[in-house]
């Protein structure tokens, strides 16, 4: 099959370069020139394990190639994805379908033969009953079917996710169009994993309603944890509980500084958006959002405590502000939350993350940026761990304390214990959902 991806951002760059390791003729589309130049040259624009090597591999096989001209890209495809950013629009929440309804008129225009348009954005229901009337506005003649086709790719995870899924799903409307999308997903059909075929609404559905109800795990277990910290119970204990019920399995059920990055932030607000349109209000995900936001807040006052009421004039040593570990993203971070307020009280702080600095250094203004935890950690007041990196998770407890001003440990993720940080000469720790000590 030949596909064009248009799109080069986390989503588009890597459906693409797996698509082109199932064996398609892959051809990715952008606008940007710099993206483009980079990609040429071997060079990818995002952190994600194992991509370059992968990517470099198909480029190398003559699967994959990238391009400024749409036109070009699409000719004889049997089907074009547009994979374009779907950002929250700025006043109401809902997301701004700009770009996928400019890439649609774009394809509408440059195409001849039949052809599939796909959706992999994260778009609202109904959105490509829309695309298809932008596309047959633009071109009456076009002979065309629109397939929804949402992405379940986790930033670290992405290929793994890709190659491995827990299932494909497929939105169409014709067997014309459902027959193409089999062939592109052949691979894994042929290796058993699940493909569910829908309707279009329903695929466009079944994206948001997975990440509000994921986005709502990670909320009720930091409820539970601030709970957990009032009545002396350890989260951690009561997630490992919890999790043993096959009805509510362990995965994200980690107490911590809140959700961020690209998709839940963005898709719990479009979601609450659409039901409000629609006269059926998402209380549960309205009410997950609102408390995610006091969560992070929380965390603050947490550290607040740590340096005895007041941030001004003591320094800080933060570890991480990716929103999580294995990513360069920095989108919805805890960090842009708690870092601000840091320095907005007048601490002095620095930050250590192995792939945060390029995006962080616009993002977070007035701090220092240190590739070593040791020396982020020298004569500071407190340190925070702030994303579960594993360089951070075997630290020499005893190594950093011995050189910090005053040892006090705000432990976000719940990496260590109160006992372990005791013993290695802490004076002050908290965490999430368990008991410190000051």
């Amino acid at each position: 099959m030949k596909i064009a991806m248009i799109g080069t951002g986390y989503v588009g760059l890597v459906s693409g370069v797996c698509f082109s390791d199932f064996g398609h003729e892959v051809v990715c589309v952008d606008k940007d020139q710099r993206k483009i130049d980079m990609l040429e040259n071997g060079k990818v624009p995002i952190y994600e394990p194992g991509l370059d090597a992968l990517m470099a591999k198909n480029v190398d096989a003559g699967r994959l190639s990238f391009t400024l001209d749409l036109k070009t890209a699409i000719d004889g495809a049997d089907a074009v994805f547009i994979a374009v950013g779907t950002p929250t629009r700025r006043g109401d929440g809902h997301a701004d379908l700009t770009y996928v309804m400019a890439a649609a008129e774009e394809i509408a225009k440059a195409a001849k033969d039949y052809v599939v348009i796909v959706t992999k954005s994260t778009v609202p229901v109904g959105t490509n009953r829309e695309v298809r009337e932008v596309v047959a506005a633009a071109n009456p003649d076009l002979d065309f079917d629109v397939a929804s086709n949402p992405e379940f790719l986790r930033e670290g995870a992405a290929i793994d996710d890709f190659m491995k899924p827990d299932r494909v799903v497929v939105g169409v409307e014709t067997d014309r169009a459902a027959g193409v999308m089999s062939e592109i997903y052949r691979p894994l059909y042929l290796r058993d994993f699940p493909i569910v075929t829908t309707d279009l609404e329903s695929a466009e559905m079944i994206k948001y309603a997975a990440n509000a109800f994921l986005a709502t795990k990670i909320t009720f277990i930091n409820e539970i944890a601030a709970l957990c910290e009032k009545v002396g119970a350890d989260v951690k204990q009561v997630s490992k509980g919890m999790g043993m019920d096959n009805r509510i399995g362990n995965k994200f059920l980690h107490a911590g500084p809140g959700y961020g990055g690209s998709c839940f932030p963005k898709d719990t607000k479009a979601l609450a958006r659409i039901g409000q349109e629609h006269a059926s209000p998402m209380h549960i995900t309205e009410a997950v959002i609102a408390v995610n936001e006091d969560i992070k807040r929380r965390m603050i006052e947490k550290l607040q405590d740590l340096c005895d009421g007041t941030f001004n004039g003591k320094t800080v040593a933060v570890l991480g502000v990716t929103f999580k570990p294995n990513t360069d993203d920095m989108r919805d971070a805890p960090s842009l939350t708690i870092v601000p307020a840091l320095v907005g009280g007048g601490a002095k702080v620095r930050v250590c993350d192995p792939q945060g600095q390029h995006e962080g250094e616009a993002l977070l203004p007035g701090v220092q940026w240190l590739d070593d935890p040791y020396a982020a950690a020298k004569d500071a007041d407190l340190i925070v761990l702030l994303t579960e990196w594993n360089e951070f998770r075997a630290l020499d407890l005893g190594r950093i304390a011995q050189n910090m001003a005053r040892p006090a440990m705000a432990d976000l993720r719940n990496i260590y214990n109160a006992t372990v940080t005791r013993e290695a000469g802490f004076v002050a720790y908290d965490s999430v959902g368990r008991i410190g000590f000051s």
